[in-house]
């Protein structure tokens, strides 16, 4: 019998990653967007899970812009954390598993090093303060919630999507013909959405629960990540340093808040690509996109 799958936040670049790769893993899949489903309503989520009747709910759909968060944190926390619980008692309610993402952002970035999955957590903001509320949500009404941390995710879908990614913005900027400055002190783990969708289903189909960090594998200043993105891509912008002192942000942000895979890689899963070879497929697969436009 083939299995059934749903995934919210069908239409940003994680999910439309995991649709794809459930599809072609033989899943029945339903994706909806939030255009088709609002997940902060919980009759709507029910009635949905219900008759589709999924083994499995991915939840791919998240609040994420951080800063504008500091000024409505009730948004950010409808869809971040209750939203969330919706979809964690639809799912107790049909017996399929959730599978939820989450954030680097739910650590302070204070212990210099990656994250694992043991640390203890510690938000700094209104959007990491929500993100981990969701996680705890997922976890206290299901015993078998599988919680996906991940960090700066950056897929094809992002040509797609209205906010699109930070290679997006970089290609952006670079068009403009103006000088470019990036943070030089902040430091995350950049991560390949289709890796992701891939390694994550593999974590679902292992029959894993619990916390697990999937991040790029690759600690790396904003700086040098928009240098590497600028040299695969065979531009030459007018690229500068910059730092927390020079560049405020509303939202404080963890400093260091790259992920270590040390668990999903005791399990056997595939390393995740090098940063490098991730972006060489993203740049391949934008031109895909491009031509076929």
């Amino acid at each position: 019998m083939t299995r059934k799958a749903v995934v919210f936040g069908s239409g940003g670049q994680l999910g439309m990653e995991l649709v794809r790769e459930l599809t072609a893993r033989g899943y029945s899949t339903s994706g909806w967007d939030r255009a088709r489903l609002d997940i902060t309503s919980g009759s709507q989520v029910e009635e949905a899970l219900a008759e589709f009747d999924p083994a499995v709910v991915f939840n791919a759909a998240a609040y994420n812009q951080v800063d504008i968060a500091e000024q409505e944190p009730q948004a950010a926390f409808a869809v971040n954390a209750l939203a969330v619980r919706n979809l964690a008692m639809a799912c107790r309610q049909t017996d399929a598993q959730l599978v939820h993402f989450s954030t680097d952002y739910v650590f302070d970035g204070t212990a210099g090093r990656p994250y694992t999955e043991a640390d203890p957590t510690h938000p700094l903001g209104a959007y990491a303060v929500s993100k981990l509320a969701g996680e705890l949500f997922a976890q206290a009404y299901l015993d078998n919630a599988l919680v996906v941390r991940t960090s700066g995710v950056f897929g094809p879908g992002g040509l797609k999507t209205a906010r699109g990614n930070f290679v997006e913005l970089m290609l952006r900027l670079a068009s403009g013909g103006q000088p470019i400055r990036v943070v030089e002190d902040y430091v995350a783990s950049p991560t390949y959405a289709p890796a992701l969708a891939s390694r994550t289903i593999d974590l679902v189909e292992r029959g894993q629960s619990g916390i697990f960090h999937i991040g790029g594998g690759t600690p790396i200043s904003w700086f040098r990540y928009a240098q590497l993105i600028f040299r695969v891509a065979g531009l030459d912008p007018e690229l500068h340093p910059t730092n927390e002192r020079e560049y405020r942000t509303v939202a404080r942000r963890p400093k260091f808040s790259a992920l270590a895979n040390a668990k999903i890689a005791s399990l056997g899963l595939e390393p995740m690509p090098p940063l490098e070879q991730a972006l060489e497929q993203y740049f391949a697969a934008r031109r895909r996109q491009t031509v076929s436009q």
